[in-house]
């Protein structure tokens, strides 16, 4: 198996595509939280705290979606989902992201009165101050939920068209996969599709093959969240592959869902040496405990991905970006600088 330098990895410019703001809470921010607003914390200290929400016992991704409940509670006030995705802009400065996606479910964030509007609000507010301090530029992807009505999804996407252009890149579904088929939200993508508006959607995590056949062609999404059993679809990865309709890979939670046996076993090997556009993402970075430096170590030791394949993953992943092409070009030329430059310095 192939080993890359950890630091080279997190030097290597990235973008972050697939990653849930209520996912990804520094513990102590929970902690600060639940003190904040009298919200009892399942554990007291931030080391106890990270280890209760790393999930090491699903079964299915349901069980993996179990610990949101924890996030949930604190985020419910503008100030604190401010914070949070101020926070998740600064980590991903650190972990050497210089473009960010940024998914959540505004509909989960009212309980205590906000708005959606003002959910999203309070997001943008937060990465716009992570990229004023840092230069991460962070974008929202309004997610609809799979257990929700039409009617709720088609509310959602008029709120992400809604925001085009004012820090809202795209919109997505998630939620329980199985049982719950993308079909059924396809007014909500039609909307946001008529609108302009970039479309990605959770597929082949929960279920299999047919359901990112829904998402594709359904749905007409632009991206694929996961996609992890799209193999099992022979004629409908060589579609995806035909279009270049990029997947967002997220290693660590793909195996703590059991969607994938181990590291070692899942397919982004076979869909990378098949052509397909992959880019590498955290997906959570609390419940899976990672960052995107160590989605890309795991790449290189679980499955062999030389530094040169992991760069043109990266490189893969700012092409992919919900961002307007001619930003994009300038993003990507300074990519392939860094990169170069990183490569030229790793040689033998």
């Amino acid at each position: 198996m192939s080993t890359v330098d950890r630091e080279l990895l997190r030097r290597l410019p990235k973008a972050e595509l697939h990653c849930h703001l209520d996912g990804s809470v520094r513990p102590q921010t929970l902690l600060d939280l639940g003190k904040e607003y009298g919200v009892q914390m399942p554990r007291a200290d931030a080391a106890a705290m990270r280890e209760f929400m790393t999930v090491r016992d699903a079964r299915n991704l349901e069980d993996y979606l179990a610990r949101f409940q924890v996030t949930l509670s604190v985020m419910q006030h503008a100030e604190a989902i401010e914070r949070i995705a101020y926070e998740l802009g600064e980590d991903a400065h650190r972990d050497g992201v210089w473009y960010l996606e940024a998914r959540f479910a505004p509909v989960l964030n009212v309980k205590h009165g906000l708005t959606p509007q003002e959910v999203v609000e309070a997001a943008i507010r937060g990465l716009a101050r992570a990229e004023k301090d840092h230069g991460v530029i962070g974008r929202v992807i309004v997610t609809a939920l799979r257990d929700r009505s039409p009617e709720s999804s088609l509310e959602l996407a008029r709120l992400a068209v809604a925001f085009k252009h004012r820090g809202v890149a795209g919109f997505d579904l998630a939620g329980a996969e199985r049982g719950n088929p993308a079909s059924t939200h396809a007014r909500a993508f039609e909307h946001a599709r008529s609108h302009d508006m970039a479309c990605t959607c959770h597929a082949g995590e929960g279920d299999g093959g047919h359901s990112i056949r829904e998402a594709v062609h359904a749905c007409g999404a632009d991206r694929i969240g996961h996609g992890t059993r799209l193999f099992e679809d022979e004629a409908l990865l060589e579609y995806v592959n035909d279009r270049r309709i990029p997947i967002e890979i997220c290693l660590t939670s793909n195996v703590q869902t059991r969607v994938a046996g181990s590291y070692a076993s899942h397919p982004l090997r076979q869909y990378y040496d098949a052509g397909l556009n992959v880019v590498l993402s955290t997906d959570n970075r609390l419940m899976s405990a990672t960052t995107l430096t160590d989605e890309y170590a795991h790449a290189a030791t679980d499955l062999g991905f030389s530094l040169h394949q992991l760069a043109t993953m990266a490189l893969n992943s700012f092409e992919s970006a919900f961002f307007p092409w001619p930003d994009r070009q300038t993003m990507m030329a300074r990519a392939r600088t860094e990169i170069a430059k990183l490569l030229e310095g790793a040689a033998p």
